[in-house]
């Protein structure tokens, strides 16, 4: 019997699947199969995006939720012509491959963003589609629609049991994204079995609580035609984001289909045989695909690269018609920053206000955010006003019906959401043409710090604004005060952790988070006050590291972060007071400072010279560049922040104390043992 070329292309892809995993002796063979049909009638039928040029701005987003079923979006972006030959698809799982074991948006052509930890996906995909709204909204113009594409995703049970996922669906029902939707791959199958289990909700019902559209295709084995038409009833509702529920059979045709043990291990090679007979492949043949099925998938890349031709056609004259508009998306997906904007950059003197970091932070966003980097999308976990990071003239993001704001606006307001939050920001990301911002105090980063990892996985330009970064917030106590946090992004691969000694070193970090637009950045911002100290400088941020004050023939070294730069200040004096001289260093950037060239390090941190450190926060990491440390070795405690930094000897006294005896120590032993040399 002659199998329908759609029919084919399904089993071909469930085959496939099999073969790849069964390659790599490791894999996720359950979810590829299950999910063929769905994923066949989007890709063929639905997804406009052309693979000879895989990020042209007006394509549509896809994303693979639940990213341990990846064989099976590899397998498509061969199918469809981009550059995943035949060959990666046997070298999946393998070092070096385009075909990782979960997908990477760095790794592989046609990815469009980093999944694998459940939750993330969706939450990606909220942001994906709320970075369509917001430039549509502020670029498109009668006759123009130069942002119009769909996200879609497919996600399963795990993704919908994630707290991450739940906050972002929330939101996305609330700002009303009616271009995305979600394609649910309901196979009641997790790792340890059944989910009845652990997960017996409505999910239909949740979704609808949540602002959704809810459609259902009861055979997604089989029924290719009522997919297709639930993706088009989803199209046709605008002003809702859409969930399919598709309920499919994991493993579909294996012999252990329905079961847990085929959602993460290869099938046996007596499987993959009956598999191949059972969908009219041939048995004794690996990573088969059928010239009918490839001439299926070309025909839709060859609408792909006509989608994309008129859209450049329709980008063409809507820069003839709008120059200045097309100018700045360019210039925005382009990753560049508008002319002039460090000259806009504050400074700030000593004779200046005493200001919380946090504040200072305030000051510089006005002034290059107000119209002059419209790049910024800024938004809150509910504490915009302890946060600070919306500027004057910030218009709020909403759909225009609820009255609250329009999809123009640049503000999110995210709610009690971190994690939520940190994930859309990576969407946007993702999306291209922002830079976003998100806020909340510090001891919160760790709440979505599962998207906050893989920003830095990425390489995502994101901006954290982190503020109350330390006891000086006070009377909160220690649930609220950070410790250990700072050794965790510090400690982070490809992230940069800013924390500013004063309002100059504050706009230096905004200028260093800007130019590193492949790195996510941290702002420890503190609430108290601090003074403009002088020698600061927003320059110096970029080295990571610096003299602030110097002495004649320094005795000891004493460096500072933040809040406790200018207790560093004060404890040099004292000292200079009892004819110690004493260096004072900020160290506003740790991962900065360690970039810079050994002769650079030297001149800052000489070997010669006992070195202590101050920071309001854990000790741990310090080692690396003091001998001896004022810091935090437990939680902290409520009550006013002058009383708990006298509490915990985090004092100017404590400083000088630590660095006399430091002195001491070292003039007993005769020499100063090196730090900071890797072995």
């Amino acid at each position: 019997m002659v199998q329908d070329v759609n029919e084919l292309a399904v089993n071909t892809i469930r085959v496939l699947a099999g073969d790849m995993t069964r390659g790599a002796n490791s894999g996720h063979p359950g979810a590829p199969m299950g999910c063929a049909p769905m994923a066949h009638v989007l890709f063929t039928q639905f997804l406009n995006v052309n693979p000879k040029n895989p990020d042209f701005i007006g394509r549509d987003r896809f994303v693979l939720s639940n990213g341990h079923g990846c064989a099976l979006q590899y397998i498509l972006l061969h199918l469809l012509g981009y550059d995943v030959s035949m060959q990666d698809l046997k070298n999946f799982r393998q070092v070096g491959s385009k075909t990782p074991g979960h997908p990477e948006s760095t790794d592989t052509p046609g990815i469009e963003v980093t999944t694998g930890p459940l939750g993330q996906g969706i939450s990606n995909a909220v942001g994906l589609a709320a970075a369509e709204a917001h430039l549509a909204a502020n670029y498109n113009r009668p006759d123009y629609p130069i942002f119009n594409n769909y996200t879609y995703t497919i996600l399963g049970d795990g993704c919908l049991q994630e707290g991450v996922a739940a906050e972002a669906v929330s939101l996305a029902g609330h700002w009303k994204l009616g271009k995305l939707i979600a394609l649910y791959d309901a196979n009641n199958i997790t790792i340890d079995g059944n989910i009845g289990n652990s997960f017996t909700e409505d999910v239909g019902k949740r979704f609808e609580a949540y602002g959704w559209h809810v459609l259902e295709v009861q055979d997604g084995n089989h029924d290719l035609p009522s997919i297709a038409k639930a993706i088009q009833e989803a199209q046709a509702v605008t002003d809702k984001p859409t969930i399919i529920k598709i309920k499919t059979t994991i493993g579909y045709g294996s012999l252990i289909e329905n079961n847990e043990k085929v959602h993460g291990s290869p099938l046996t090679d007596e499987d993959l045989v009956q598999l191949k007979k059972k969908f009219g492949l041939n048995p004794e043949e690996k990573y088969q695909v059928p010239p009918s099925v490839y001439e299926l998938y070309a025909a839709r890349a060859k609408h792909g690269q006509e989608y994309e031709n008129a859209w450049t056609a329709l980008f063409e004259k809507y820069a003839q018609a709008y120059p200045k508009e097309a100018a700045e998306i360019r210039r925005r997906f382009a990753g560049e920053l508008p002319e002039g904007w460090e000259s806009a950059l504050p400074r700030f003197t000593p004779s200046d206000a005493a200001l919380a970091t946090r504040k200072s932070s305030e000051v510089v966003l006005n002034a290059i955010a107000n119209g002059l980097i419209p790049d910024f999308t800024s938004g809150c976990a509910d504490l915009s006003t302890s946060t600070l990071n919306r500027w004057k003239t910030a218009v709020d993001f909403q759909h225009p019906s609820t009255g609250l704001g329009e999809y123009s606006g640049q503000y999110f307001r995210y709610g009690v959401r971190e994690h939520g939050m940190f994930a859309i920001m990576n969407g946007m990301a993702h999306y291209g043409g922002i830079i976003p911002i998100g806020a909340t105090f510090l001891n919160f980063l760790t709440y979505g710090w599962g998207a906050a990892r893989l920003a830095a996985l990425s390489g995502l330009g994101v901006i954290y604004i982190m503020t109350h970064d330390s006891i000086g917030l006070g009377e909160d106590g220690p649930t609220h005060q950070p410790i250990e946090i700072l050794a965790l992004t510090r400690a982070t691969p490809n992230m940069l952790t800013f924390r500013p000694g004063d309002a100059n070193e504050v706009a230096g970090t905004w200028a260093m988070a800007l130019k590193n637009r492949h790195r996510p950045a941290v702002f420890c911002l503190s609430r108290q006050p601090v003074p403009n100290l002088e020698g600061s400088s927003l320059e110096a941020v970029a080295k990571g590291a610096y003299v602030l004050q110097d002495a004649n023939d320094a005795k000891v070294v004493l460096v500072g972060t933040g809040s406790e730069v200018c207790i560093a200040v004060e404890a040099a004096k004292e000292l200079a007071a009892k004819g110690i001289p004493a260096r004072v260093v900020s160290m506003p950037c740790v991962e900065l400072y360690e970039e810079q060239p050994d002769d650079y390090k030297q001149k800052v941190f000489p070997p010669n010279l006992p070195i202590v450190s101050v920071e309001a926060l854990g000790v741990r990491g310090w080692d690396r560049y003091a001998h001896a440390h004022v810091g935090m070795k437990g939680f902290g405690a409520s009550g006013p922040y002058k009383d708990l930094y006298k509490k915990f000897n985090i004092t100017s006294e404590a400083v000088t104390a630590k660095a006399e005896k430091a002195i001491a120590h070292f003039q007993k032993l005769g020499y100063v043992p090196q730090l900071g040399v890797e072995i």
